[in-house]
């Protein structure tokens, strides 16, 4: 892991969440490797939201970026960079060396996704797709889809990861 300072090129930025499928963080690592980029990892709380957008308080700071201190947060970002590390790590000998680094947020998803793009300067947004499941497709009918979201409310690349099956499971 390193710093939030990249070594002067821009972040590809990948949302990732607990117990994700791998998919998506192998492609986001794949791609960083072979672009020579490095990689902004973003988790956002969905239990926490933005207070305010306004630049000049310090509600906007707080409520876009969660307490560190908090003991949940804490657990969860050691998981999170437990799970971008072995990413990394899978890369195949001989591949770039891939900097990264975590970032937690809060509130709507997409929205906080484009928001950290936008702060990065990211060239791409990576996203995974919904899992399968009723609790999914319910969650996904009142929130909407992300990669959706992003795809038609901000000018960057979404790149959406498909969970990918092995064959004789995958059905429709």
């Amino acid at each position: 892991m390193t710093s939030e300072r990249f070594s002067g090129t821009a972040p590809l930025l990948v949302g990732i969440m607990p117990r994700q499928h791998p998919e998506v963080l192998q492609t986001a690592t794949s791609l960083a490797a072979r672009l020579g980029t490095p990689l902004l990892c973003a988790y956002v709380d969905e239990a926490s939201y933005l207070v305010e957008w306004d630049p000049a308080r310090s509600a906007h700071r707080l409520s876009l970026h969660p307490d560190a201190d908090d003991t949940e947060i804490r657990t969860l970002t050691t998981e999170l960079k437990t799970a971008v590390q072995a990413a990394v790590d899978e890369l195949p000998s001989g591949s770039a060396r891939v900097e990264w680094t975590l970032r937690t947020l809060s509130g709507d998803p997409a929205r906080a996704l484009r928001r950290l793009a936008a702060e990065a300067n990211a060239p791409m947004i990576i996203v995974g797709t919904s899992e399968r499941g009723f609790s999914h497709r319910l969650a996904e009918a009142l929130n909407g889809s992300v990669g959706a979201w992003l795809s038609h409310h901000q000018s960057r690349p979404v790149l959406v990861v498909p969970y990918r099956m092995p064959g004789h499971e995958d059905r429709p």
